[in-house]
């Protein structure tokens, strides 16, 4: 009988050099020491029942490193087999995230006896595994500090045949609501600054969690709802282009008739191969989200899209893309 799948989630953890604000070969990455295998590796371990993959990094970091995270673009999943009691193997997959360190001390732990913070090229030198060498060489291929937008399908909502009212009103479902949740524990992971929705009750409430969270009231924008999009594509894409080149990190929520055309034009004009659903099309299931990661303006096509991301309502590990 073979054993399930493991999964597991961890981060390249950066932080600044002595101000420096340049690529990522600017920035120092934490490497940790776990005395159990006696190696040097990338902060990593396995989810706990009913937790996300970007929630788990996040939980990873802080407890073998003792700093507080916010997660960057995915840098990929890493897949191998290991060990199991009866003899056998188990195939495991790690999910990695670039990380920010925004505060905290090392202090031993159970997991960890030593931290080093190293130049990315110093810390090539001192990992033991291959694996996590990769994952750090995909870490360095591009600036730390992207642009996050979490571009989010709202969740579940009542039946449209049994709706009465305006379906601009319909809410979400009992399902939809426990989307949202999830929703909200994705996007915290990510350290969002503002929110943004398509003027529908249920695009609201699927990030309403997150704008309480941040204390701050959702944006209605329009053109990114079904209606305002299609009079307008063009428009509608630069809206959104406009929320990411202000930086930060935007959650925008929408519907399904807008997010697989937004996410596949960006794809198309900047190079980036996405994941695609069965038959081809862009996925996005409802209370899905796309983690799309973005390099600065620097021209007037605005922002350029580097990375891609999404996230299913069921939140396994997601299935990744980089241009």
């Amino acid at each position: 009988m073979s054993h399930p799948e493991i999964h597991a989630s961890g981060a390249v953890l950066w932080r600044r050099r002595g101000g420096a604000a340049g690529g990522a070969d600017d920035v120092e990455v934490a490497v940790v020491h776990r005395p159990r295998y006696d190696d040097w590796s990338l902060p990593k371990g396995k989810l706990e029942d009913d937790e996300t993959v970007p929630t788990a990094a996040v939980r990873e970091v802080k407890e073998e490193t003792g700093f507080d995270a916010v997660l960057g673009r995915h840098l990929g999943a890493v897949r191998y087999d290991m060990p199991a009691k009866d003899g056998k193997t188990a195939p495991k997959v790690v999910d990695y995230f670039s990380a920010e360190a925004r505060g905290g001390e090392f202090e031993l732990n159970e997991e960890v006896d030593a931290l080093r913070w190293l130049s990315p090229e110093q810390a090539e030198t001192v990992l033991t595994r291959a694996t996590d060498v990769d994952v750090l060489r995909t870490f360095r291929t591009l600036p730390p500090g992207l642009t996050t937008l979490l571009l989010v399908r709202h969740a579940k909502a009542g039946k449209r045949d049994e709706w009465l009212g305006d379906d601009d009103l319909r809410p979400l479902s009992d399902a939809g609501l426990r989307q949202a949740a999830g929703v909200r524990q994705v996007a915290k992971a990510f350290g969002p600054d503002r929110v943004y929705s398509a003027p529908r009750l249920r695009c609201v409430q699927t990030v309403q969690g997150v704008a309480d969270d941040l204390g701050a009231e959702i944006e209605h924008e329009s053109l990114l709802s079904e209606e305002g999009y299609w009079k307008d594509p063009s428009t509608g894409l630069s809206r959104l282009l406009l929320i990411v080149g202000k930086g930060g990190v935007p959650v925008v929520s929408s519907q399904g008739g807008v997010i697989p055309d937004v996410v596949a034009a960006l794809a198309d004009r900047d190079g980036v191969t996405l994941p695609t659903a069965h038959g081809g099309s862009v996925a996005s299931k409802k209370g899905s989200v796309w983690l799309l990661s973005f390099l600065p303006p620097a021209g007037p096509d605005g922002p350029r899209l580097v990375a891609a991301t999404y996230f299913p309502s069921a939140l396994p590990a997601p299935k990744s893309a980089r241009g």
